[in-house]
């Protein structure tokens, strides 16, 4: 790998102008590409402290051989520029939204002589009038099959429609009235035309005026008692219905719009695009692409259009309007450079209210799906966790691959409340039957208390856990002491005087006498610390440990200064990210359940003729303080041992209460205070 101070232009010889630099290796191959309002400070910042880059960031770096730049006059011309040479270097280490199909058109070739439907790929052709794009080529063809019947115009190819002119036979679609058949003469060329204008005014949008005139076809002919036309009608109209609820209206204003969102996580980013033309969702697509920065929202979205729209050249392909997620000074330049491709002006902006907002929702909940759905592949997948497991014990130098991984999380409300998570994967997949969840005491250690020092409380937690282990051991030598004496004859001991090697409370064997190979703890070098001294003091010394930094994704090993660097695409980091997220959301659930209930009763510590048992019956009816609050006066005296005297003494109690709080109006939980905190901050 190269040494980025090597290659570093001297101080003062790169432009503060705005332009576009890359970076390229020792075979001349560019790794990536950027762009800058201000070079000289964004190319500085790659050659600063190494420990401060993003670790992907840091890769490109020391990938990198040499650097050169290209001075612009404006924004505009810099985003133009940086994504023509992204199209024309395709860049490792710049974020790919794109795979490589194309969009799928519906076209109508209206410059022909008898105008052809087809649904095709690629560039545009003049005289084709187009419709879409379309998520799948499949659902539009099927949308042709249904229309066919109504506008039974040509579909077949140039050399299909030539041999059946020669022949003087038309094709299959002519016999069964899914053509015309004007290559033998059935209708004269003006009258395929008007049905192949007919065709496209109906997928514009304009559908009512033909859902009115078959109608009144159909009406006249049953009049006429000319059923079998009649009958065409009716199935003609269902046809066009049919068509017509695989494009429903979305936006009553018929506007053209396009609609962008995100779901993100610090190492993917899902992206959902929903194409609207007339108020009509046409096409939808999506990618899920690895993240190479910490970029945030607004960055990703301008990537994203850049890269979707930069190579546009057709003034029906960019819509008057992007709707997305979040903006930053960056896309007001973004607008103008799609302005100038369209040939006039674009807006991107954020939907605030009313339908397009509503949409904007549902975009997202698709991108979100859609990252899940990936996520679940990914993790479902055998041959990927073997992979992530093997990258584990390689960049770790385990001496066997971890089938078994312990993550271990502390969550705090302002230093109160603290409990900790213990969650467990075997074979990269969560076992939850064997989760685990600790409230912390303290040990007396600390003069703050665990509560005020995370590291100590990952101590305590730790020392619990494997304490444990050493006791099941002991249990479990004991009992093979036990069935060797009775084996070989020695006198029979009483049912209970033997070890119990099945936990009493839920009937399964204890599994706590099951060692990790990997145990990892959610932080950097503190925790690690405080985790690898509650194993040396235990005296286990068979059980790996590593922490997991959320802010730059850095894996900590015990007695190393620096960190393990593992690639942002390594499934072993995904695997670990994972773990570590389960035990953060697990923990957290815990702590909500916690902090609901003793919320509860410090309210109603001095309600009096309120005393224990009343307090259980109130929490176990409502469940939480928010509940409590709402209930009427009746239904807390028609509890189990209330009377009116008692209820009215809770109601002034809650009405007394002065407690800041507040309610997440999407979960109804009851949220934490302003500057509080219900995660470890120490990393």
């Amino acid at each position: 790998m190269a040494d980025p101070s090597s290659y570093r232009p001297p101080v003062g010889s790169i432009p503060t102008q705005p332009g576009v630099y890359r970076f390229s290796d020792r075979d001349g191959r560019v790794v990536y590409v950027g762009k800058a309002k201000n070079l000289r400070s964004r190319l500085n910042s790659y050659f600063a402290d190494p420990a401060s880059l993003h670790p992907r960031t840091h890769s490109m770096v020391h990938t990198a051989a040499s650097l050169d730049w290209t001075v612009v006059r404006t924004e505009v011309e810099a985003l133009a520029l940086e994504f023509s040479w992204i199209k024309e270097f395709d860049p490792r280490f710049n974020v790919k939204y794109r795979d490589d199909k194309s969009y799928p058109w519906l076209a109508i070739s209206l410059s022909e002589e008898y105008p052809r439907v087809y649904v095709g790929r690629g560039r545009k052709r003049k005289g084709t009038r187009y419709f879409g794009p379309y998520a799948h080529a499949w659902a539009i063809r099927e949308t042709v099959d249904a229309l066919l019947r109504v506008f039974p115009m040509r579909s077949c190819t140039k050399g299909v429609f030539n041999n059946a002119r020669a022949s003087g036979r038309s094709c299959l679609l002519g016999y069964i009235d899914k053509c015309s058949a004007p290559c033998v003469g059935r209708i004269s060329e003006q009258e395929h035309r008007e049905i192949a204008e007919d065709f496209a005014a109906f997928m514009a949008g304009q559908a009512n005026p033909m859902i009115r005139r078959l109608e009144r076809q159909m009406a006249e002919h049953a009049e006429a008692m000319e059923y079998e036309q009649a009958a065409r009608a009716r199935d003609d109209l269902a046809a066009l219905r049919r068509a017509m609820e695989a494009n429903a209206i979305v936006l009553g204003d018929g506007t053209d719009v396009d609609v962008v969102a995100l779901a993100e996580d610090p190492l993917e980013v899902a992206v959902q695009i929903f194409h609207v033309r007339g108020g009509r969702v046409r096409g939808q697509r999506g990618w899920v692409a690895d993240r190479t920065d910490d970029s945030d929202t607004a960055a990703l979205v301008v990537g994203f259009l850049g890269q979707l729209y930069g190579e546009a050249d057709e003034d029906d392909v960019l819509p008057r309007e992007i709707l997305v997620p979040a903006v930053n000074e960056d896309s007001s330049a973004m607008a103008d450079l799609l302005s100038q491709r369209r040939g006039s002006r674009v807006a991107i902006r954020v939907p605030r209210r009313g339908d397009k907002r509503t949409l904007m929702e549902t975009v997202a909940r698709n991108a979100t799906e859609t990252l899940a759905r990936h996520k679940t592949k990914r993790a479902g997948d055998l041959s990927t966790r073997n992979r992530a497991l093997e990258e584990i014990q390689l960049a770790l130098e385990l001496p066997e691959v971890p089938l078994r991984i312990e993550c271990y999380d502390i969550s705090n409300l302002q230093g109160t409340e603290v409990v900790a998570s213990m969650v467990v994967f075997e074979d990269g997949l969560p076992r939850k039957g064997e989760y685990r969840r600790f409230v912390i005491r303290g040990t007396g250690e600390d003069p703050d208390g665990p509560g005020q020092n995370d590291v100590a409380a990952m101590h305590e937690v730790i020392t619990r856990r494997f304490r444990r282990l050493l006791d099941d051991r002991r249990a479990h030598q004991e009992a093979a002491a036990v069935a060797a004496s009775d084996a070989s004859g020695a006198e029979a001991e009483q049912e209970g005087d033997r070890p119990q090697l099945i936990d009493p409370t839920t009937g399964a064997p204890r599994r706590f006498a099951y060692t990790p190979s990997l145990v990892v703890v959610d932080g950097g070098q503190p925790q690690v610390a405080a985790a690898q001294q509650a194993l040396t003091e235990l005296g286990i010394t068979d059980v790996a440990l590593c922490g997991l930094a959320k802010r730059l994704e850095e894996v900590w090993l015990p007695d190393l200064d620096d960190p393990v660097i593992l690639p942002r695409t390594s499934e072993g980091l995904y695997l670990l990210q994972r773990i570590r997220d389960e035990a953060h959301r697990f923990a957290i659930t815990h702590h909500r359940s916690r902090r609901s209930t003793s919320m509860l009763e410090s309210v109603l510590d001095d309600v009096p003729g309120l005393g224990e048992v009343r307090r259980k019956t109130l929490m176990r009816h409502f469940g939480s303080l928010r509940k409590l609050r709402a209930a009427r006066l009746e239904e807390i005296e028609a509890l189990p041992g209330f009377g009116r005297r008692t209820a009215e003494a809770v109601a002034a109690a809650l009405a007394q209460d002065e407690a800041p709080t507040a309610v997440d109006a999407r979960t109804g939980e009851v949220v934490m205070p302003t500057g509080t905190t219900g995660h470890n901050g120490a990393r």
